[in-house]
């Protein structure tokens, strides 16, 4: 090959070099970004271009549930034994008197519950609970008697005494809103001592909680009533009246306790308390 001929060669090879490197640093970005730069893109509402398709399935696999949903609730009901105790037309009939002395209303009937009361018995077997609770014997000199909603026993077991829609006379104040919620034991420490009724306790407080969309701050013991703000009572003589059953320092640990709980199940907790002076 001639010397012209091979410097005509050799200038078309580099020419041809050339014209890849421009070809090359022309390219579309997308074709070297990475999954963390174009989920960023999407996350921040932009649309990549066809050559990132790839690259948004691969950010889409790996966030296949959106950061921005929140998991449904999913506490589960626990085991629940029902055991009623008589309550009819004579004794709602004194629910409704009873309500309209103390809240202004006549109303046997538990509508919009917010409020949750923790008691424990002061007893040590579940019958005798259940007997009193029955028997609709008059209380503090009026009827109806007193009553709960459930009753938890020592081995956990969980009793239904009425229905959810029914109001029972278990706190002063309260009764128009609020479940009661009982637990065999003479102390706040014996029951929160006892692994099986406190694990009863909290899960069914908690599925409570979320199957009437309450808030854990509203989750009291009896001995919180006067600082509820859901505490009503137009009995003069019966306005201060309370029990000492879950003290408050108690249903501090009793409500840090079942946040936990929620978190776990994803349970909305709501804010925090909101206590009023009752001026007892």
């Amino acid at each position: 090959m001639s010397p012209a001929r091979r410097a005509l060669v050799l200038l078309l090879a580099l020419a041809f070099v050339a014209a890849m490197i421009v070809a090359l640093s022309a390219s579309p970005q997308e074709a070297s970004a990475s999954p963390d730069s174009a989920r960023a893109a999407i996350d921040q509402g932009a649309t990549p271009s066809l050559a990132g398709a790839p690259l948004r399935e691969a950010a889409a696999a790996s966030d296949a549930v959106p950061r921005d949903v929140a998991a449904a609730p999913d506490a589960p009901k626990p085991h629940v034994v029902w055991k009623r105790i008589p309550f009819g037309p004579r004794r709602r009939n004194q629910m409704a008197a009873y309500s309209k002395r103390h809240y202004g209303v006549a109303a046997w009937r538990l509508t919009g519950p917010r409020v949750i009361v923790e008691h424990f018995t002061g007893g040590t077997s579940f019958s005798a609970a259940w007997n009193t609770f029955a028997s609709d014997a008059k209380h503090l000199g009026e009827y109806p008697g007193t009553c709960a909603h459930f009753i938890i026993d020592t081995d956990g077991t969980i009793y239904q005494l009425v229905p959810l829609w029914i109001r029972c006379r278990h706190a002063m104040g309260m009764n128009w809103s609020a479940f009661g919620i009982e637990h065999v034991g003479r102390s706040d420490a014996a029951v929160m001592g006892n692994a099986r009724e406190a694990a009863s306790s909290y899960a069914l407080t908690l599925w409570l909680v979320q199957r009437f969309r309450l808030q854990v701050r509203n989750v009291i013991g009896h001995a919180e009533t006067l600082m509820s703000p859901y505490h009503v009572e137009h009995v003069a003589a019966d306005r201060c009246q309370t029990h000492s059953d879950f003290s408050h320092g108690d249903m501090r640990t009793y409500r840090s306790r079942l946040k936990h709980l929620a978190y776990r199940h994803h349970v909305p907790v709501g804010p925090p308390p909101t206590w009023v002076d009752s001026g007892c």
